[in-house]
């Protein structure tokens, strides 16, 4: 899997704090070129044979030309075999979705778009700090489904400051009504140095209660199993088989490359000599990263190579996310002498919580309840603690 992050947004959402650039003038050409020469040297390096999917994230890719995401679309195919059939995501926001621009993007070779609808009501939006109205994106959502038919996500965030769960479940009805065959549902998050963190910590906006935000998680997953989606993972539902790719790859710890700006990633550098998985991160600031592109072929800030128990560690925390959980063939991949069994099957943390009914070990591995995957923070320290022993 390949994720590409296009740093540049034309604004700031209020409770947004990733690594996003607002500028009067984007060089295109010239970021375009650097994720080219970038994804060239990585895929090079990992000496990946076939790229299963790639993800242009952000920022704000939809603001990027058709045309620059077809050269770093090409630049992939020359590198490295890129099937017909691979999933090729781009996230979208309504206010950069017109007919024209998302035409272009399916020429371009897009085949799936996720699209930031966050909410279909405009006081909440306006709260979010989003460009769009609730109109907008109605229209972008409607025009994305002519496009991309059955391949076409949406966003949703809860637990806004002062939301009710009457209002929530509402907005979420409206969703579903406009919806294709993927919803991804985030909770709010209220991260340092946000716009939005300050207003509720000077309290201009009151907090949301924790018992307000599990009912309005769990009421969302009965209204959405109730119409059709199965729920995949975490925050991601989806029917029809219309599952992402790129998601399930990254919670199946498989390999990921990230190229651009602050992109993360895991894979074998074989080339340099490499014989473990590494955790990569690109450097952050766009300008820094295009210069070391153009000096040495890519903007790699930090290498770590993860020891085995780290990388059980993410094997666990990822694939415990999932309906699937960890199959024995996957822990087996990462853990040849040290079964499942071995280490979760005796008595422990594990064991009390299957007992308890949050988790299940059995033929198929290890995966939570349907109850216990709305708890899944709460249990992973326990089966960490298992796992370090």
């Amino acid at each position: 899997t390949l994720c590409l992050q296009w740093p540049y947004c034309r604004k700031r959402c209020s409770y947004c704090n990733f690594n996003t650039y607002v500028v009067p003038v984007v060089d295109e050409a010239a970021v375009g070129s650097c994720l080219a020469q970038e994804t060239r040297t990585l895929l090079h390096l990992s000496q990946v044979q076939s790229v299963t999917s790639v993800f242009f994230g952000g920022g704000t890719p939809s603001l990027a030309s058709p045309h620059t995401i077809a050269a770093v679309l090409e630049a992939v195919a020359v590198a490295a075999h890129l099937p017909n059939g691979a999933e090729v995501t781009l996230e979208a926001n309504p206010s950069s979705a017109s007919a024209p621009h998302l035409t272009g993007f399916r020429a371009a070779g897009v085949n799936r778009l996720s699209i930031g609808v966050q909410s279909l009501d405009d006081a909440e939006l306006r709260l979010l700090g989003r460009e769009h109205t609730a109109a907008e994106a109605r229209r972008a959502v409607e025009v994305a489904q002519g496009l991309f038919p059955g391949r076409t996500s949406l966003d949703l965030i809860f637990g806004l400051p002062g939301q009710s769960l009457g209002a929530w479940t509402q907005g979420l009805e409206v969703a579903l009504g406009l919806c294709d065959d993927h919803i991804s549902l985030y909770q709010l998050t209220l991260e340092q140095g946000t716009a939005l963190a300050k207003q509720v910590s000077n309290g201009f906006l009151p907090t949301t209660p924790q018992d307000l935000l599990a009912d309005m998680y769990q009421t969302a997953r009965a209204t959405l199993v109730a119409a059709g989606f199965r729920q995949y993972e975490v925050s991601n539902f989806a029917r029809k088989g219309a599952l992402s790719t790129h998601n399930l790859s990254y919670w199946r710890a498989e390999q990921y490359i990230g190229v651009g700006p602050g992109a993360h990633g895991r894979f074998v550098p074989w080339v340099e000599g490499g014989h473990s998985r590494e955790a990569r991160v690109q450097t952050l600031e766009p300008n820094a990263w295009m210069r070391e592109v153009l000096s040495r072929g890519h903007g790699t800030r930090r290498r770590v190579v993860l020891s085995p128990l780290e990388q059980l560690e993410e094997v666990l925390a990822l694939g415990l996310r999932t309906d699937e959980g960890i199959t024995h063939e996957r822990w087996a991949h990462f853990s040849p002498h040290l079964s499942l069994e071995a280490v979760f099957g005796t008595p422990g943390e594990a064991k009390a919580l299957q007992q308890q009914g949050w988790l299940v070990l059995d033929g198929g591995g290890l995966r939570c309840t349907w109850r216990g995957l709305a708890l899944l923070d709460s249990l992973l320290p326990d089966l960490l603690c298992q796992l370090q022993r």
